[in-house]
């Protein structure tokens, strides 16, 4: 039986330790780098668009204040109260959407959808203060371009796009603000998957969705599933829980990607209602005597 003496079982393990250390090290030093490639997951080609489900449609190309072209779609439905502002999330580009464009345009919305930089045949490279920029300039585009009224613009943004859209929603005049499987911050949703590593340390980005519903004004209604396998549910409760009256909170069920189809007439069920309260809201305030 060999006898390792306490001098020799000690200097293995600060060995050990030195290992474990320099692996912990190296792989938030490869977290940090890759943040970027982790967090926007763009794709190129578009392949499909809204005339697969025989929707007419415009293909708009605008620009932002940096001076990039975005691309974007709007399609209109007929006699409709509202416009959708889109703001997707941070997969693929906005053909991706197609199920939800078409569960809009079933409800009587129009729909203005587009890809940040870098995605689809957007130009430029993503970042965060670039997708706040195509979200303003989006805006502007219905608003100047399209001539739609603040009041009929109710932005939208799931999972990533939700950050943006609040974002978008607290600095601008819209009717409404609908925010669907929303992190609260980049910072939390990145602890959630790395709880092992210094995340609020390094984190390359904000997102921080709980600091912008703040300052909406505007109706704000958030959709959840307690099966979304990525942005826990009580992400939600600390959005609804500090955003401001008039607010609304659904909970929907099926995971992060699907819910919204897996919920059917759940979903629908709750923009109908929405889009209802938004209405009357609207006639009341035109009804009021001027002062």
């Amino acid at each position: 039986m060999i006898n390792i003496g306490a001098g020799a079982m000690g200097e293995l393990l600060i060995y050990i330790l030195g290992v474990l250390f320099v692996v912990y090290v190296g792989w938030g030093l490869m977290l940090y780098i890759l943040q970027p490639k982790l967090l926007y997951v763009p794709m190129r080609e578009l392949l499909y668009t809204p005339a697969e489900l025989n929707l007419e449609f415009e293909n708009i190309i605008f620009k932002t204040a940096d001076g990039l072209r975005l691309s974007g779609w709007f399609i209109p439905a007929q006699n409709s109260q509202f416009t959708i502002l889109f703001c997707h999330g941070n997969g693929g580009n906005m053909m991706h959407c197609l199920d939800s464009i078409d569960i809009f345009h079933n409800l009587g919305l129009n729909c203005f959808i587009f890809d940040y930089r870098g995605y689809g045949e957007s130009g430029g490279k993503p970042s965060e203060e670039g997708t706040y920029l195509d979200a303003q300039a989006a805006y502007k585009w219905l608003t100047e371009e399209k001539k739609v009224p603040p009041d009929d613009i109710i932005v939208f943004g799931r999972s990533l796009g939700g950050s943006i859209a609040a974002h978008l929603a607290g600095r601008n005049k819209v009717a409404a603000l609908v925010i669907e499987s929303t992190f609260t911050s980049y910072a939390d949703i990145g602890s959630r998957f790395y709880p092992y590593m210094p995340v609020r340390w390094f984190a390359r980005f904000g997102y921080k969705t709980i600091q912008s519903i703040k300052d909406i004004r505007c109706p704000v209604m958030l959709i959840y599933s307690r099966d979304d396998e990525v942005v826990p549910f009580e992400f939600g409760l600390e959005l609804f829980n500090s955003a401001n009256e008039p607010k609304e909170f659904v909970e929907i069920f099926g995971g992060h990607n699907d819910s919204f189809l897996v919920s059917g007439e759940l979903y629908k069920n709750a923009w109908i209602k929405w889009l209802k309260f938004l209405e009357e809201r609207r006639e009341q305030s035109m009804s009021r005597p001027a002062l």
